[in-house]
């Protein structure tokens, strides 16, 4: 069955056969989700695949996730179009453990989520959507530079001070050319 609503209800989706879906947000839809997700543009943005029964209670959905965003440089603020291709899956289980009673182990599949009684295939492709986009996009080029502030007069510290083993990788050197000289 393939269906072409965005909100489904799990009670009206046949057991014995996928319920196939594709989701190809119009211009404005894309300019939505791009503002709830705090991004300049969305150019391209599909979502398709399948929800599938699995046992007499539980589901599954399948899906591949394709989009074109723009997002602001980290360094520069210049747009940076990145290309994001990501296969999707999401276990609904009806009887799954409360995190708020007793003690709970983080499960080691990450994809399984609570049995709801309507699932919003726009909310879950924006979640996606959210979780794969870059943390922190760069345009070509583009490099963090090396800011140096001291008062006058004094050495600037460098970055390479801070790091925890440079000061035992110059004394290292110094007591091996001791050495070496017969000291």
């Amino acid at each position: 069955m393939e269906t072409s609503k965005t909100t489904l209800r799990f009670a009206d989706l046949p057991n014995r056969a996928d319920t196939t879906f594709a989701i190809e947000p119009d211009a404005a839809q894309r300019a939505e989700i791009a503002e709830s997700l705090g991004i300049p543009a969305i150019r391209k943005l599909r979502f398709n695949g399948l929800i599938r029964a699995e046992g007499k209670h539980d589901w599954v959905l399948f899906a591949d996730l394709g989009a074109t965003v723009v997002q602001d440089c980290v360094i520069t603020l210049e747009p940076v179009t990145t290309r994001i291709d990501q296969k999707i899956k999401r276990t609904y289980l009806s009887d799954i453990e409360d995190p708020l009673i007793g003690e709970v182990e983080m499960p080691e599949d990450d994809t399984v989520e609570e049995l709801p009684t309507t699932l919003n295939l726009v909310d879950v492709m924006t979640e996606a959507l959210a979780l794969a986009l870059p943390d922190f996009p760069r345009a070509d080029g583009a490099e963090l530079g090396e800011a140096i502030f001291t008062e006058p007069g004094v050495a600037p510290m460098r970055d390479e001070d801070t790091r925890p083993f440079a000061g035992l990788s110059s004394l290292k050197d110094a007591l091996e050319k001791k050495d070496e000289s017969g000291a």
